[in-house]
């Protein structure tokens, strides 16, 4: 039988590692679901384990060994709600803004006419207004669900879609998989590696960490991808987010997604600002981005011109249904995919409902730096520019493919002390934090980061050194 760690090496393509050099400890479940979305993330940064070692052993020659916990992993999973801050009274507590409880009030599957369930998002004000354009109804649950119920879920999810909105009729996996879209993505592995271009191997630099000198342009929002470079970072990759000032952000997500990294303002409608993006990247090793399929290529950042601008480069794109299919060009959450590929159905006897953690997004995010790190080696050993691809469709297939597991009592979770724990308190700007360790240990060069959480835009566009 295929364990998802066997699933992950295939995309190595390079067997497994020695029997002890991967430890993964403790089971699912973690929280009252009855997907193994603990050890499913465990494997994966296990996964990132292994392909840290390759980039040691390129380096050194040496290997070391990686330990993962499977309860540690599954903390990650609500990386953001697990973040604490001080508080008035000398205690420390969530940062569990108004906004986004709303916004998972009314982002939930609805009933519709014809007894089906439909999921609109609602998050970021761009796409609330256009999913609220479509439904016409007040931002109250009583209300969407009133609006949802009017229509047919296909129908629903026709009229969302030309709207370039975000929403996904919940939809078993057997159906996920016998629909065009579900085909394409069944005939993909969990991370594509591409090649597109050609270039001379470039060895890694000196350093004492894995990643030492190897520099990161990170041009994502909201989870999966801020992940995939926060994992850099932890290796000691020099990562510079880029954004632009008046692109909407959720601050809880930013402080703790941006752990060891620099921030810098950049609008890419600008001529002056683009040619400085391009200059950067002309220095980069990484490119990673999660706008929708061809977006970057309106900017003259389409992976083929940044590997012809730089050979060599490692492009990462994160999406919600991924590259090719037709359901490629739909942007999407979290939500949608647990919606889409029938997790949300599925996952809980009370169905349908949506999984207590991000499974989806950070279990991306992991792979993009899974996918990131091969390419990196690969460059080092063979040359050539790569483009890595992932997509929260595609891990949520990866997660249905490992089985349930029985749990037997409602909201479980990890217990304060025992998060209390797993946390490391740092010192942004704004105000000192306490968050999550990184959840990979590594026996000789342990991930960690030398940076707290930037300021968005506190930073010069500019590499450091």
């Amino acid at each position: 039988m295929t364990t998802p760690f066997d699933e992950i090496m295939a995309v190595r393509g390079l067997g497994t590692p020695e029997a002890g050099e991967v430890e993964i400890t403790g089971a699912d479940p973690v929280y009252s679901t009855r997907f193994k979305i603990g050890e499913v993330c465990a494997n994966v940064v296990g996964g990132i384990g292994v392909a840290v070692n390759d980039i040691w052993e390129l380096k050194t020659g040496q290997r070391q060994k990686a330990t993962v916990d499977t309860r540690h992993a599954a903390a990650s999973l609500r990386s953001s709600h697990n973040l604490v801050t001080p508080q008035d009274d000398g205690s420390w507590a969530a940062m569990n803004s108004p906004s986004m409880v709303h916004m998972a009030s009314i982002t939930q599957p609805w009933e519709t006419k014809d007894g089906r369930h439909f999921l609109p998002h609602f998050n970021l004000p761009h796409l609330r207004d256009r999913v609220q354009g479509v439904l016409g109804c007040e931002l109250t649950p009583e209300s969407v669900a009133a609006a949802v119920k009017t229509w047919d879920a296909m129908d629903l999810e026709a009229a969302i879609d030309e709207a370039r909105a975000c929403g996904g009729m919940v939809r078993s996996n057997a159906e996920w998989l016998d629909c065009e879209h579900g085909k394409v993505l069944t005939n993909k592995p969990i991370v594509e590696i591409i090649k597109i271009g050609d270039s001379d191997p470039e060895p890694f630099p000196e350093g004492d960490r894995p990643l030492s000198g190897i520099r990161a342009l990170d041009l994502t929002r909201i989870l999966a991808g801020p992940i995939a470079g926060r994992t850099l970072a932890e290796n000691g990759a020099d990562v510079l987010m880029v954004a632009a000032g008046h692109l909407p952000q959720v601050p809880e997500h930013v402080l703790d997604t941006s752990h060891g990294k620099r921030s810098c303002f950049l609008d890419l409608n600008d001529p002056d600002q683009n040619a400085k993006l391009k200059e950067l990247a002309s220095g980069a090793d990484v490119f990673s981005q999660g706008y929708r399929p061809g977006v970057m290529a309106k900017f003259g950042f389409s992976p083929e011109e940044l590997a012809e601008r730089r050979p060599g480069i490692v492009c990462m794109s994160a999406s919600c249904f991924g590259a090719d299919g037709p359901f490629s060009h739909r942007a999407g959450w979290e939500q949608v995919a647990q919606t889409v590929t029938g997790i949300c159905m599925e996952g809980s006897p009370e169905r349908p409902k949506l999984l207590p953690a991000a499974a989806n997004d950070y279990t991306t995010g992991y792979l993009g730096a899974y996918g990131v790190l091969l390419a990196l080696a690969r460059r080092a050993r063979e040359g050539g520019s790569y483009h890595v691809r992932v997509s929260l469709c595609q891990s949520g297939m990866f997660i249905y493919r490992q089985g349930n597991v029985e749990f037997d009592q409602p909201d479980m979770g990890l217990s304060d002390a025992e998060l209390d724990g797993l946390r490391t308190r740092s010192e942004p700007k704004n105000g000192p934090v306490k968050h999550l360790r990184p959840v990979l240990q590594m026996s000789e060069t342990q991930p960690h980061w030398t940076l707290p959480t930037p300021v968005l835009g506190g930073d010069k566009p500019e590499w450091l050194g």
